[in-house]
C-alpha cells in the first residue's frame, strides 16, 4: 500500500464516525443512551447509509482513476462512456413502467442499461480498438466517441421519458431519484452496491499494468505485449459494474471520478497502477464527507448528494481548464 493509500484510509477511519454521529439528530459518542432509538438510527439508518458512500465512492474514485489513464486525458470522467446515462435511463424505465416499487426493480433496470451501454461500446469501438485500424490514437478516440454518442442518446430518451412521464408523480420521481442520493437507504441496496463494485474495482485493478504500458503510448504498449482487446474489455466491465451499481442505487452522482484521481496524483508517482487503489479510497472519503455534509445543513428538506457534488465539481472543472490552458496540467 502506498504513501497516498496510507494516508486516506486513515482519512476514512475518522470519517465514518463522524458520518454516524452527524445528523438532524445528533448522537453524542459519550451516553449515546440519552438520545431516543441511538442503537436504530446508528445500525438500521446511518450505518448502512455511511457503508453505501462508501462503497459508490470507492467505485466511482476507481472509474476515475482507469478511465483518465486509459484516455491520458486529465478531464476523463466515468460518465464520458455513457454507461452511467444508459443506467440512469434504465432505471427511469423502471419509474416510467410502474416497476420501481419492488426493491429490485429500480436496481435490475439501471443493471440493464448499463449491460445494453457496454455491449453498444464493445459493438461500436471494440472491433477497431483491438485491432488498430483507426491508426495510432484512432481506436481509442472512436471509443470516446462511441462512448459521447451513447450518453447523448441516453439523455435525449431520459428528458422524453420525463416530458412524457404517466402522471405527476412518475415524473416528480424521475426527477429527484436522477438528482442522486442515499437518503432512506437500507442494507438491501448495500448487497446490491457492494458485491458489484467491488468485482468492478477487482477487474480494473487487471487493467492497471496495461494501463501503465499504454502511458507510453499505444504502438509502444503493444510492443509491451499489451492485448489492446482485453485491456478494452477489463476497463468496459470494469466501469459498467462500479459505474453501473452505483447508479442503480443512488442516481446520478457525478464529478467524483474527474476530481479524485487529481487530488491523489500528487501524492503518487502518476501511474494508473497507483492511482487506483487511493482513487478508490479517495472516492469513499469525498461522498462520505458530501454526505455528512448535507445532512447538517440547516436547510427544509435535505441536500441532494448529486447536486452537492456538482456544485464542487463544476468549479473544480473550471480550474482544471484554466490550469490546462496555462499548461499546469
Amino acid at each position: 500500500m502506498n504513501r497516498a493509500a496510507v494516508i486516506f484510509a486513515a482519512l476514512l477511519v475518522v470519517l465514518v464516525p463522524i458520518s454516524l454521529l452527524a445528523g438532524r439528530v445528533w448522537i453524542s459518542p459519550i451516553g449515546a443512551e440519552g438520545t431516543a432509538n441511538a442503537a436504530l438510527i446508528l445500525m438500521e439508518l446511518r450505518l448502512p447509509r455511511a457503508v453505501l458512500a462508501i462503497v459508490i465512492g470507492a467505485g466511482l474514485g476507481a472509474a476515475g482513476a482507469a478511465m483518465q489513464g486509459y484516455l491520458r486525458n486529465p478531464l476523463a470522467d466515468p460518465g464520458l462512456f455513457g454507461i452511467a446515462p444508459m443506467a440512469a435511463l434504465g432505471a427511469v424505465a423502471s419509474f416510467w413502467f410502474g416497476l420501481a416499487s419492488s426493491s429490485w426493480g429500480v436496481p435490475v433496470f439501471a443493471l440493464a442499461g448499463a449491460a445494453l451501454a457496454m455491449a453498444l461500446l464493445a459493438a461500436i469501438a471494440g472491433r477497431s480498438v483491438s485491432d488498430g485500424r483507426a491508426g495510432a490514437g484512432g481506436g481509442i478516440a472512436l471509443f470516446t466517441l462511441a462512448g459521447l454518442m451513447i450518453a447523448s442518446l441516453a439523455g435525449a430518451l431520459t428528458a422524453l421519458a420525463i416530458t412524457m412521464a404517466p402522471s405527476a408523480f412518475a415524473m416528480s420521481q424521475i426527477v429527484m431519484w436522477l438528482n442522486g442520493a442515499i437518503t432512506d437507504r437500507s442494507w438491501a441496496e448495500v448487497w446490491i452496491a457492494a458485491p458489484l463494485t467491488l468485482a468492478g474495482i477487482a477487474v480494473l485493478m487487471l487493467a492497471s499494468r496495461s494501463l501503465d504500458a499504454l502511458t507510453l503510448g499505444e504502438e509502444a504498449a503493444r510492443s509491451l505485449g499489451v492485448d489492446p482487446r482485453r485491456l478494452l474489455f477489463l476497463l468496459v466491465v470494469g466501469t459498467a459494474l462500479t459505474v453501473g451499481s452505483g447508479v442503480a442505487v443512488a442516481g446520478i452522482i457525478g464529478f467524483v471520478g474527474l476530481i479524485v484521481p487529481h487530488l491523489v496524483r500528487p501524492l503518487t508517482d502518476r501511474l494508473p497502477s497507483s492511482l487506483l487503489l487511493p482513487s478508490a479510497l479517495a472516492g469513499a472519503c469525498l461522498v462520505l464527507l458530501a454526505d455528512s455534509v448535507v445532512r447538517v445543513l440547516p436547510l427544509v428538506t435535505e441536500l441532494r448528494l448529486g447536486i452537492a457534488l456538482s456544485l464542487i465539481g463544476a468549479p473544480f472543472f473550471l480550474w482544471l481548464l484554466i490550469r490546462m490552458r496555462k499548461g499546469r496540467l
